[in-house]
C-alpha cells in the first residue's frame, strides 16, 4: 500500500500547490448564498430564510450554467498554454469575454421574464413567495458582474495562477458580510431592509470583484505575453464555437445537477416552510463541501489538460487518481463532522427549534453522499480537461434526471418519508453519477496510455 501511494507522491503536491487557492476562491460563489442565510436567519426570520432557500434553489441553476459556460475557457487555455502557444491564450480570452456577456444578458432576461413569473406556479407559501421576488430581481442583476469576474478566475486558473483569484474571493466575501448585516438589520440609520440587504450586499460584492480581477490581468507582467491576442479582431466563431463545444456540455451537467437539488428544494417546499427552511440550511453546508470539492476538480481539470495538450497520458492518469485520493480523504473527514456536529451546526443559520431538528437528520444523510459527490465532480474535471463533455453530459442527466428526482418525489411524497426520502433520492442520483464518470474516465485514460506506452516501445 505504502508503495502504491508513493508513485502518487509527487503529484499530490502538485496538484494541492494548485487545487488549494482554486479551493478558496471557488468557495467565494457559494460562501456569498451562506453568509446571505445566515444574516437572514437570525436577523430576518424564519419566512426569510425559507424565501432565501427558494430563491437559490432558482438562482444557483441561473448561476451554474454561467459558471460551466465560462468554464470552457480553462482547459483551452491549459492546453495551449502546455502547446507554448501564448498568443491564443489571449485570442481564446476575448472570445471567452464576449460569450459571457451574451450570457449574462440571457440569463438576466430569463430571471426578469421567467422566473419572476414561475415563483406563483410552484405552490409555495404565500409570505415566502412575497419576499423571494425583490430577492431574486436583485440577484438577477448581480450574474453579469459575477461572470465577467468568472472569465479573468478562469483564465488566470488555466495558466496556473490561481491565488489571486482566492484572494479577492476573500475580500469580496467579506464586504458581503459587512454590507450584508448592516443592510438586512439595519444600522447607521438605515431602515431595514431584510431579504432585499442581502441582495444588494451581493450585488455590491460582485461588482467589486469583477473590477480588480480585471485589473489584476490587465496590469500584471504575469500575461503580457497573453494578451498580445486580447484584441477585437480576434474574435471569431470558429474559437467561440471552440469554447462553447465545451463550456455549453458543462453548463449542462452543473445544471443538471444543481437543478436536480433545485427541484427537491421546490417539493420541499410543497412540505412547509420549516422544512424548505432545513432543506436550505443542509444543503447550503452541503455546498460548501461539494464547492471545496470543485476546487480540487478545477484544478484536476487543468493539471489533465496541461498534459493531454502535451500528450503526457501516463502523467495524467497518475495525476487524475491522485485527484480521486485527495477529494475521497477530504470528504470522508466533512462526512465525519457532519455526522458528529449535525445538531450543532444547523445553529450557525438559525435558532428556530424546528427547523434545527430536521436539518440534523437531512445532515446525516449528507455525510452518506459527501464520498460520493465528491467522486463525480472529479470524473468530472479530469474528463473536461481532455475535452470530454459529451457523454458526461449525458450521464448526468440520467442520474440527477431519470433516477436522482423521480425517486426522491416517490420515496418523499408518495412513501410518507418526507423531506428525508427526497433527499434519499439525491444520494442515488450523486451515486449513480459517480459510478459511471468513474467508468467512463478508467476507460479513456487507459486508452490513451496504452497508446503513449505503444509509441515509446517503437522509439
Amino acid at each position: 500500500m505504502k508503495r502504491y501511494f508513493a508513485q502518487y507522491k509527487s503529484h499530490y503536491r502538485d496538484n494541492l500547490k494548485l487545487a488549494i487557492p482554486v479551493v478558496i476562491s471557488q468557495l467565494g460563489h457559494i460562501l456569498v448564498q451562506t453568509s446571505d442565510s445566515i444574516i437572514v436567519g437570525h436577523f430576518a426570520g424564519t419566512i426569510a430564510l425559507a424565501a432565501v432557500a427558494l430563491v437559490n434553489s432558482l438562482f444557483i441553476i441561473i448561476m451554474m450554467v454561467g459558471i460551466g459556460i465560462s468554464y470552457g475557457l480553462t482547459p483551452l487555455v491549459a492546453q495551449q498554454n502546455g502547446k507554448q502557444n501564448f498568443e491564443e491564450c489571449g485570442k481564446l480570452l476575448a472570445n471567452s469575454l464576449l460569450i459571457n456577456l451574451f450570457t449574462g444578458a440571457i440569463l438576466f432576461t430569463t430571471i426578469y421574464t421567467g422566473a419572476m413569473l414561475l415563483l406563483d406556479h410552484l405552490h409555495q407559501t404565500p409570505e415566502v413567495v412575497a419576499q423571494a421576488k425583490p430577492f431574486l430581481l436583485i440577484m438577477g442583476l448581480s450574474v453579469f458582474p459575477m461572470l465577467i469576474f468568472n472569465t479573468f478566475k478562469q483564465f488566470t486558473e488555466g495558466l496556473g495562477f490561481t491565488k489571486q483569484a482566492m484572494s479577492i474571493s476573500i475580500w469580496g466575501n467579506v464586504i458581503n458580510i459587512v454590507v450584508g448585516v448592516i443592510l438586512v438589520k439595519g444600522m447607521f440609520g438605515i431602515k431595514p431592509m431584510g431579504v432585499r440587504g442581502a441582495g444588494f450586499s451581493t450585488l455590491t460584492d460582485r461588482c467589486i470583484m469583477a473590477v480588480v480581477m480585471a485589473y489584476y490581468v490587465f496590469k500584471s507582467a504575469n500575461f503580457k505575453k497573453y494578451l498580445v491576442g486580447f484584441k477585437r479582431h480576434f474574435i471569431t466563431w470558429a474559437r467561440m464555437r471552440e469554447i462553447l463545444k465545451i463550456g455549453g456540455p458543462v453548463a449542462m451537467q452543473y445544471t443538471f445537477e444543481v437543478s436536480a437539488f433545485g427541484g427537491a428544494a421546490i417539493i420541499v417546499g410543497t412540505i412547509g416552510a420549516a422544512p424548505q427552511a432545513a432543506h436550505q440550511v443542509a444543503l447550503n453546508l452541503a455546498s460548501i463541501t461539494y464547492m471545496m470539492a470543485s476546487g480540487v476538480s478545477a484544478a484536476a481539470a487543468i493539471k489533465s489538460g496541461n498534459y493531454f495538450g502535451a500528450k503526457k497520458y501516463t502523467d495524467l492518469r497518475s495525476s487524475a487518481i491522485a485527484s480521486y485520493h485527495v477529494v475521497l480523504v477530504f470528504m470522508s473527514v466533512t462526512a465525519l463532522l457532519f455526522t458528529l456536529f449535525n445538531r450543532l451546526l444547523p445553529w450557525i443559520y438559525t435558532s428556530d427549534q424546528q427547523v434545527i431538528g430536521i436539518a440534523a437528520e437531512l445532515l446525516l444523510i449528507a455525510a452518506v453522499f459527501q464520498l460520493f459527490d465528491g467522486a463525480q465532480v472529479i470524473g468530472l474535471g479530469v474528463l473536461r480537461g481532455m475535452g470530454d463533455v459529451n457523454i458526461p453530459t449525458v450521464i448526468t442527466f440520467l442520474a440527477y434526471w431519470v433516477i436522482g428526482i423521480p425517486v426522491g418525489y416517490v420515496l418523499g411524497l408518495h412513501f410518507g418519508m418526507g423531506v428525508e426520502g427526497v433527499w434519499y433520492g439525491l444520494v442515488a442520483g450523486l451515486l449513480t453519477a459517480a459510478i459511471l464518470l468513474y467508468i467512463r474516465f478508467n476507460k479513456i485514460s487507459a486508452h490513451h496510455q496504452y497508446q503513449e506506452q505503444v509509441i515509446i516501445a517503437q522509439d
